[in-house]
C-alpha cells in the first residue's frame, strides 16, 4: 500500500495528540475530570501559569472539541465536552508514566491516597471503591462481558429496585467501561455509571472530600454496599 496517498485522508489523530502532549492543557483536562465547569483564572491557578497563557490553551481545547464554553453573564466558564472525553483522558492518564515526586507532606500524600481510594471520573465513580463495585456488578451477573459489555436483566431489575433511573433516548452508550488510572483497571461508565454515581450521592452513601474529586463512603453507604454488592469494610473504608 501507497502510504503516502493516506496522510491526507481519515481522521486527523496527529493533531488531537498535539493537543494533549502540551502539560498545561493535560493538566486542565485532568482537573476538569471532576465534572465541574471551572473559570479560567481557576484553572490558571490549579497549574500555575498566567491568565493570559490559560486564555491561550482553552482556545484550542474548546477549537478541539475537547472542551465546552459556558457563560454566565459576564463569566465565561470551560467544562470537558461530555463523559466521552473525561473517559478518554482517563484512560490516557491510566497509560501514561508516573512521573510525580513522591508527597513532600502528609496533606499532600493523604490528598493522593483518598483520589486513588474513591473518587469521581467526570459523573461516575473511579478508583478502588468504582472498580469494586463493578467486579462485584460483574460477579452477580448485573453486568455482562461475554458478548460485550452491557446490562442484563438483572442488573436493569436491581436498578430499579434501588429506584435508580437510567435516562434512555440519549446516544450516550447504557454501559461503557473507563480505564482507572489507578487501579489500572476498567470501572464502570456510561448512562448506568452515571446514574449509580448520582443515587449514591443522592442517598448520602458517598460525600466529597473538600473540594477535590474525591469521595468518602459513608457509614450509610458501607451498609447499603454491604448488602447490595457484598463489600467489604476494607474496600470501602481507606487505608
Amino acid at each position: 500500500m501507497d502510504t503516502r496517498r493516506t496522510h491526507g485522508t481519515g481522521p486527523d489523530l496527529a493533531s488531537m495528540a498535539r493537543l494533549l502532549a502540551d502539560g498545561t492543557r493535560a493538566g486542565f483536562c485532568l482537573a476538569l475530570l471532576d465534572g465541574r465547569a471551572w473559570t479560567a483564572t481557576e484553572l490558571a491557578r490549579h497549574v500555575g501559569v498566567a491568565p493570559s497563557t490559560a486564555t491561550e490553551h482553552l482556545h484550542a481545547l474548546v477549537g478541539g472539541n475537547l472542551l465546552a464554553e459556558e457563560r454566565q453573564g459576564r463569566h465565561r466558564y470551560v467544562r470537558l465536552a461530555g463523559p466521552h472525553v473525561a473517559e478518554l483522558i482517563e484512560s490516557l492518564a491510566a497509560m501514561a508514566p508516573q512521573r510525580a515526586p513522591a508527597p513532600r507532606t502528609l496533606s499532600a500524600a493523604g490528598r493522593r491516597q483518598a483520589l486513588a481510594h474513591a473518587r469521581t471520573c467526570y459523573d461516575h465513580l473511579a478508583g478502588a471503591v468504582g472498580v469494586a463495585i463493578t467486579d462485584a456488578m460483574i460477579e452477580r451477573g448485573l453486568v455482562d462481558l461475554e458478548h460485550g459489555l452491557r446490562l442484563t436483566a438483572e442488573g436493569t431489575t436491581w436498578l430499579g429496585d434501588l429506584g435508580i433511573t437510567v435516562p434512555t433516548g440519549t446516544r450516550r452508550p447504557s454501559v461503557r467501561s473507563c480505564l482507572d488510572w489507578t487501579e489500572r483497571r476498567p470501572h464502570l461508565a456510561g448512562a448506568v455509571g452515571a446514574a449509580l454515581c448520582r443515587h449514591a450521592f443522592d442517598t448520602d452513601w458517598i460525600t466529597r472530600i473538600g473540594t477535590t474529586r474525591a469521595v468518602a463512603v459513608t457509614p450509610t453507604g458501607r451498609q447499603a454496599l454491604r448488602h447490595h454488592l457484598g463489600l467489604p469494610d476494607d474496600i470501602l473504608a481507606p487505608k
